[in-house]
């Protein structure tokens, strides 16, 4: 009984695995998200960047 629980523990964690592993195709027209020039931090929205740049 032990042995049928270990196996499928490690069958799934096997599958888990596969399925972390795969690589999607990025989708049309979606582009990376932008960030500041000066300090390298993703920008959200408009406004400026907290490091004090106007990006």
């Amino acid at each position: 009984m032990i042995f049928k629980i270990i196996s499928l523990f490690l069958v799934f964690m096997a599958v888990l695995a596969m399925f972390g592993r795969l690589r999607f195709p990025k989708l049309p027209g979606k582009t990376g998200m932008k960030r500041c020039p000066d300090c390298g931090k993703p920008l959200i929205g408009k406004g400026p960047c907290s490091c004090g740049d106007k990006a």
